[in-house]
């Protein structure tokens, strides 16, 4: 009998695992580059929250002792939002249901998907690109200068958030808010803090500490 020579399907089995695979591969294959993009907003939204988390630490008496330490966060934190921001856009070229052109994902006001929020979200992202890459000419920009332009990465990552939350087709689900939430919750208090502690320093009539 032919059948004889064929291994029966255990569940829990080699044979199993691997067509089970096999069908989550079949399923996910046509959607990849969607959901890669997706994965690689995600990321971006939460990275860019930490960085500017860290960055609003790292002034006033919000600074900790080891400065150095925090900058060499702030910096990886910055190029990894970066690259996580080049791979939502250049995913979606793949994408077989939207087919968008290189254009389309870099350029505002070029796309017929969702046009309003598709050029924030490129604003928003070439925005956090050019200042995190301002960090390496700050020489030649000048320091101060450097610094007041440096401030407007949290305006390109309100925008980023307000690009995902109208944009992304997650919006509404409980967990993506919940991701949007830790976010922004944390950069929000950050900079608030970080603004109180700066009014304080100036109020007229502060004594200064004792030595």
């Amino acid at each position: 009998d032919g059948d004889a020579h064929h291994e029966p399907l255990v569940l829990g089995g080699p044979r199993h695992g691997l067509a089970v695979v096999t069908m989550a591969a079949t399923a996910v294959a046509p959607h990849l580059f969607w959901i890669t993009s997706r994965a690689a907003g995600t990321a971006a939204l939460l990275l860019s929250g930490a960085g500017v988390t860290v960055g609003a630490m790292m002034g006033g008496r919000l600074a900790p002792k080891r400065v150095p330490d925090r900058r060499t966060l702030h910096e990886v934190l910055s190029l990894s939002v970066m690259a996580a921001l080049v791979v939502h856009a250049l995913a979606l070229i793949g994408d077989q249901f939207l087919h968008p052109s290189l254009l389309d994902v870099t350029v505002p006001f070029v796309s017929s998907y969702k046009t309003g929020w598709t050029t924030l979200g490129i604003v928003a992202g070439w925005g956090t690109i050019l200042l995190g890459l301002s960090f390496y000419v700050r020489a030649r920009i000048g320091v101060q200068r450097w610094r007041i332009l440096h401030r407007y990465t949290a305006v390109a990552s309100i925008a980023g958030v307000v690009h995902a939350v109208g944009e992304g087709t997650d919006a509404g689900t409980t967990w993506f808010l919940a991701l949007t939430a830790l976010a922004v919750v944390p950069p929000l208090v950050a900079i608030c803090i970080r603004a109180s502690a700066s009014l304080a320093a100036r109020s007229p009539g502060r004594t200064a500490p004792s030595m």
